[in-house]
């Protein structure tokens, strides 16, 4: 029977508390903007690490492999002979097509300084030497122009490389190194890394680095994702080649888990300052609603009405508060960051790669639990202040 007195002593009290809120609306406020701030914040910025998850994350697909020196991490820290390139060329189980034969692309990675379309400055830009097999073994379409022609100084950009730097339209003229280069097309490789890169002909950028014959990797489609056990583990126990062979989902996904669990952390300490300071807003408001009802309380309790339930509707209130900053700190993340286009570096290559910010559920999710979090926290203290007050003294308190 207690319980069921308790919570209706609760829910009186807590709808008084409510009721008054009113004339209480400036110390309210400023709790529901600290709150809404600390989680727009923080779901604004891992809404970067979540989209460069799926940006790189969706890169590739199962019956694609990438090719590398063994040892290395990344293709800036790989180099293929022409030896390796042909045994790999000449390795089980890659797809041929009567066009272009395998569909193996030995290729070559460079970063170039390109303008920055936003800023004006400049930006390190992934300029990606390929073979013809390239546009085979790679899912993209082209979207303006087309593709650039074998032996000439002619180049096709992604759809965010076009958007993040300026003169990549296509008829433009760009300087790289000592040669001059055409943009002929632009293509969209369904919002993945290739659509941040520049392309052009291999054999036309090798001269240029002074690579000779050497390559940095070599990108391969399967028959199949079955044939990529076959086809790795024959690479792996060529005598005559050391490699290394990766599925090319999962070497961009671990370059994203290492660019994303910097961004992870660095909001995890935004949101751990902020939250702090919000706390401390909370405490204050709540601490400022309890003085403000002082008398209330003690009335209350004089009447009868039990501690517990006092704490219960302090809580509720500054719970209620957290809640609704909670709320509005999440819709402007969603409704100003969602799908908004920015670019990142890449550590491992040194270049920029595109993405688009990702407000998932999950991450709505966490900034609103973070908000009744602090809440809890911010009304905790003030609750057990109203719950221990004396009666007699509260009462004679104006």
């Amino acid at each position: 029977m207690w319980i069921f007195s308790g919570l209706f002593q609760a829910a009186v009290v807590t709808g008084l508390n409510l009721r008054t809120l009113r004339g209480r609306l400036a110390s309210s406020m400023v709790a529901v903007v600290g709150m809404a701030g600390v989680v727009g914040v923080l779901v604004s910025v891992l809404s970067i690490a979540e989209g460069i998850r799926t940006t790189m994350g969706n890169t590739g697909s199962p019956d694609t492999a990438i090719v590398m020196r063994a040892g290395s991490d990344a293709e800036m820290t790989s180099i293929l002979m022409h030896e390796d390139v042909v045994a790999v060329k000449d390795a089980p189980g890659i797809a041929r097509r009567p066009d272009v034969g395998a569909l193996a692309s030995a290729e070559l990675f460079v970063v170039v300084d390109l303008v920055k379309a936003s800023t004006g400055t400049t930006a390190n830009a992934p300029l990606r030497g390929v073979e013809p097999a390239a546009f085979a073994v790679r899912n993209f379409r082209m979207i303006k122009g087309r593709r650039f022609e074998p032996g000439r100084n002619e180049v096709v950009v992604g759809r965010a490389a076009a958007a993040e730097y300026r003169g990549l339209d296509v008829g433009s003229e760009l300087k790289l190194g000592p040669n001059r280069w055409r943009v002929v097309g632009i293509f969209d490789a369904g919002g993945t890394v290739p659509d941040s890169e520049l392309w052009c002909d291999a054999n036309v950028l090798a001269p240029l680095y002074h690579r000779g014959n050497s390559r940095q990797t070599v990108y391969v489609r399967l028959t199949s994702p079955d044939a990529y056990s076959s086809f790795k583990d024959h690479l792996t126990t060529d005598p005559r080649v050391k490699v290394k062979v990766m599925r090319e989902q999962e070497y961009y996904a671990a370059q994203a888990r290492t660019i994303s669990g910097a961004i992870v952390l660095i909001g995890g300490i935004v949101g751990l300052l902020m939250g702090t300071g919000a706390l401390f807003v909370a405490i204050i408001t709540m601490y400022s609603a309890v003085a403000s009802r002082t008398r209330e309380i003690a009335t209350l309790r004089a009447l009868g009405f039990r501690g517990g339930p006092v704490v219960v509707s302090v809580l509720v209130e500054s719970m209620m508060l957290a809640l609704v900053g909670g709320a509005v700190g999440a819709a402007a993340a969603y409704f100003g960051f969602n799908g908004y286009q920015a670019a990142t570096m890449n550590w491992q290559n040194m270049s920029s790669v595109g993405f688009a910010f990702r407000v998932t559920p999950a991450l709505l999710a966490l900034g609103v639990g973070w908000a009744l979090a602090l809440g809890l926290l911010g009304g905790l203290f003030p609750a057990i202040r109203a719950m221990r007050l004396p009666i007699v003294t509260a009462l004679r308190e104006l």
